[in-house]
Formats: C-alpha cells, sequence, structure tokens
C-alpha cells in the first residue's frame, strides 16, 4: 500500500506530487531504525514549503538554522525542542551528539519527520557536524535501533550538499533519500505563470526560468498578461531597481559558500552568457588560462549554476551552458548597463537599446535549450525511441573547409553494436525557415553518415522554429522527408 495516498497534499502546492509522494512515503515508513534522508535544491524552489507541510501533517518536527555561531545555533534548537516536547526543564544542549539522540527519541513510538534545514548554516560553524550524524547512525546503536525517527538534512548550497553523500563524506551510504528539488520544467512553469501563448510563455521563461519563488514571493503575481505587455513587464518586473528582482541573479551566487571569488565566477558567466561556451573562449575573454578554470568551472557546476555538454560528434570537445535563465538575463541584458540601470531614469530606453541582445545572446541559445529539452523529454513518439542523450555537436566538413554546428542531436540507447542516431535538428528562433535550412541539413546527413560513431539508418531531419515554416518545407514535411517542430509542439 503506497502511504502518501493517505497523505493529501497542501492546498496551494503547485506540481511537486512526485517530491511529496516520496517524502511522505519515507516519513511514514513503519520499519523499525532510524532513517536518513537528504533534500537539496537551489533556493525558492518551495523546499522548506513542503518539509514544513510534511511535519505539519505527520506531527514532526522542523528546524530551519540561521547562520550563527555554534553555541547559538545549539541554543536554538535546544529551544525549539523544549518548545516541540514540552519537557519539565527546558532543554539546554551542551553538544550536538546530545542534540541527535533527543531527535532520535522523538521517533521511539512511532514513525515521525525530524527536520532541520539549511542544515550547510549549521556545517560551516561545526565542521564535525556531519560526522556526530554518522556516529549516532552506526547500524547497531541502540538510540537508533529503538527509534523510527526519519531526519532530513535539507539546504541550498549545492555544492555542499552535493557532497554530503559522496566520495568519503562521513554521511556516505547513511541516507535513505536522496531528493532533489529542481526549478519547474518549461512547461510546468508555463502552467504556474497562467500562460496559454507559447511565445509569451517562451520569452518569460528566458527570463526568470522555472523557480516558483519568482513569481509568487518576489513579483508578487505580477505577469506579463499579453505579448504587447511582455516589453513593459521586463521594465518594472526585472530591470527596476525597486524590485526584489533587480539584484536576483547577484544574490544565487552569493548564495553558495564555495564561490568565494565572486569576480571570476560573475567573468566566467558572462563569457557563457555572451555566446563563449568552449573552455578556451571563456578563458580568453575573463584573461585567464584554460587550465586555470578547471577549478572555477567545477565548483559552478557543482553549485547548479552551469552544465558542461559533450559534442556529439567530437568526445573531445566539452561545451558549458548556464543552467538558471535569470544568470543569463543579467550577464546578457543588465551587467553591460548597470550604471545606467541603478539610476532609474531611462530603463525603457535601455530596454530598447539592448533588445537585439535580447533576441541574439538570450531568446535564441535558450529556444535551442528548451528543443533540446523537448526532445529529450517529451518527444519519444516523434523519433521511434527514447534519446538517452541530446545535445548540440559540430561536424567537421572538409571539402568546403569549415565547420556545421547542430543545434539538436538526439542519441538512442545502443542495446547491440553503434548508438542509434536518431534526429539532428536546427533551431531558428526569429526567421521562417525554409529549404536552404533543409538543404543545410542534408549536407549535414551526408557528413554523418560516413562516420562510423553512429548508427544512421533510422536519423530523421528536424526544423525547429519559433517563427514558422515556408509553405515549400511544409509540403516537404507532408512528404516525409523532414519533422518540423513549432511553439505549439513544444507547448503541446
Amino acid at each position: 500500500m503506497d502511504i502518501s495516498v493517505g497523505v493529501p497534499k497542501p492546498a496551494g502546492m503547485f506540481d511537486r506530487d512526485r517530491e511529496w509522494s516520496m517524502l511522505v512515503k519515507f516519513a511514514a515508513d513503519e520499519q523499525p531504525g532510524a532513517t536518513l534522508g537528504v533534500v537539496s535544491g537551489r533556493r525558492r524552489q518551495g523546499k522548506s514549503f513542503l518539509l514544513e507541510s510534511l511535519c505539519q501533517e505527520l506531527g514532526g518536527f522542523y528546524f530551519s538554522a540561521q547562520e550563527a555561531t555554534d553555541a547559538e545555533s545549539l541554543a536554538a534548537i535546544g529551544a525549539a525542542l523544549t518548545r516541540h516536547l514540552d519537557p519539565v526543564v527546558p532543554f539546554a544542549p551542551a553538544s550536538w551528539s546530545t542534540v541527535v539522540d533527543v531527535l532520535l527519541r522523538i521517533g521511539r513510538d512511532r514513525p515521525v519527520p525530524v527536520v532541520i534545514d539549511e542544515f550547510p548554516y549549521l556545517a560551516r560553524s561545526n565542521p564535525a557536524l556531519p560526522s556526530i550524524i554518522q556516529g549516532a547512525y552506526a547500524p547497531r546503536r541502540m538510540e537508533r535501533t529503538e527509534s523510527r525517527a526519519r531526519l532530513l538534512l535539507c539546504g541550498s548550497a549545492m555544492s555542499f550538499m552535493g557532497g554530503l553523500l559522496s566520495g568519503n563524506a562521513p554521511l556516505r551510504g547513511r541516507a535513505s533519500l536522496d531528493l532533489p528539488v529542481d526549478t519547474l520544467d518549461y512547461r510546468l512553469a508555463a502552467r504556474f505563470w497562467g500562460l496559454t501563448d507559447p511565445r509569451l510563455a517562451l520569452l518569460v521563461h528566458a527570463v526568470v526560468g522555472g523557480t516558483p519563488a519568482y513569481r509568487t514571493e518576489m513579483i508578487r503575481y505580477d505577469a506579463p498578461r499579453v505579448l504587447d505587455d511582455f516589453d513593459d513587464w521586463v521594465i518594472r518586473a526585472i530591470l527596476s531597481p525597486g524590485s526584489p528582482m533587480f539584484l536576483e541573479a547577484r544574490y544565487l551566487l552569493a548564495e553558495e559558500p564555495d564561490l568565494r571569488d565572486s569576480a571570476l565566477y560573475h567573468s566566467v558567466l558572462g563569457a557563457i552568457a555572451e555566446g563563449n561556451s568552449g573552455r578556451g573562449g571563456i578563458a580568453g575573454y575573463v584573461g585567464r588560462k584554460s587550465n586555470e578554470l578547471s577549478h572555477p568551472l567545477t565548483v559552478l557546476e557543482d553549485a547548479g549554476l552551469i552544465t558542461r555538454e559533450i559534442d556529439a560528434f567530437r568526445g573531445n570537445r566539452t561545451d558549458f551552458r548556464i543552467r538558471e535563465p535569470l544568470l543569463t538575463f543579467y550577464h546578457a541584458m543588465m551587467r553591460p548597463f548597470w550604471p545606467q540601470l541603478m539610476r532609474a531614469n531611462a530603463t525603457d530606453r535601455i530596454w530598447q537599446r539592448a533588445k537585439h541582445r535580447f533576441i541574439g545572446n538570450v531568446v535564441g541559445p535558450h529556444f535551442e535549450r528548451i528543443c533540446r529539452d523537448w526532445t529529450l523529454h517529451f518527444a519519444e513518439d516523434r523519433f521511434g525511441d527514447w534519446p538517452v542523450q541530446v545535445t548540440a555537436g559540430t561536424v567537421n566538413d572538409p571539402a568546403n573547409r569549415t565547420t556545421h554546428e547542430v543545434d539538436v542531436v538526439a542519441v538512442g540507447h545502443a542495446d547491440a553494436g553503434r548508438p542509434p542516431l536518431l534526429a539532428i535538428g536546427e533551431v531558428k528562433w526569429g526567421e521562417t525557415m525554409g529549404t536552404g535550412h533543409l538543404d543545410r541539413l542534408r549536407r549535414i546527413r551526408d557528413l554523418v553518415n560516413r562516420n562510423d560513431k553512429y548508427d544512421t539508418s533510422q536519423m530523421r531531419l528536424v526544423c525547429f522554429s519559433g517563427s514558422g515554416f515556408s509553405e515549400d518545407l511544409v509540403r516537404l514535411s507532408g512528404q516525409g522527408e523532414v519533422d518540423l517542430v513549432g511553439l505549439d509542439d513544444l507547448y503541446a
């Protein structure tokens, strides 16, 4: 029996059905022995709402840490436990070992969730805390075996949380739940924002992505009503110094404790936002040697702010992409005009002056990313099989002494032999696609067919457009030579 069915999701919680079900199943597990879970995700994704709701529904204990000294944190959790347990004498713990044992004791009689939110704050003040929890969860320790406490450690510092259960970390192998709470995908984000026009939905997503709190707490449900309202919405909701969103991109970096040299990390993100996706291009932009960028790129990746993609056709080439759309928007649109935006007396003119950058540096690359996401997650019935990898790629054309960038490359699972190449696609946001784009894909197909890396027998040619297709291309599509994917398909 699925216990989560009997615990209704709280009213007002959008989506998160999978996360809620997994949390309830973990917290209400009747099996003996205390268990440990980890919940991670960037700020403003709704983690605390989920965990507080879980404790309210199941009568658990919830504590949210703050940036404080170790002694102050001990006193704070002691006061919280005193309120929860109502002992005869207030609980004033002298050590975290005592605190963890009391937390385990909460689950003596029944399974119960016990949540420590913002756990990285505590571990920063007391680095031994993960080891203390490891010791408390020793397999045969009585405090653990006689408890059914379901301890959940939650945090937003992604680099820290990612290392909590990895490698030789003290808690590796101790957790029975490792739950990431990610941003809403682009389709869910459109529903959450109440946007039914696919073009408007994509433009909004290119600015603010899928972080729920950007619509609720920070913008207070201010959304563009129609496409003609989009420019005014950007000016009032994002580019205005009075909006909480104005500084949000800067705060995203400040929230990660491992990002100490903020100037370097902003420069790396700025390089990627300017179209320098390769390591060499990034190095040239920031004025560093390529081998000096390994650490900052790894830290940004661990923080969930960038992702690295292997070129589908050139395995020795890696491209870096910014994961959070707001960071791309900030570096492409706001950072170059920061002094003028701070004065807030010509914001509308700055926006009009920079709109070409918005289309070229923000919307175009974002549309390519959305097309790859659609191909990976929503298009299994279009190309004959589930893709296991969808990236971009670069194909050499020796005869013409050039290279071809391929925006979408969908690779299937190799049951035996070479992996099947399911589709290659070209993406255009601002132009009507025609037979010239198909000719380019045909040329790339010929070049790929000469390479033995993939099985190309079932490969499809795909045109993705945000502005439509010519009549000739639609006719060829009807004959089965090319697949056409527009905004309506992406948001269907």
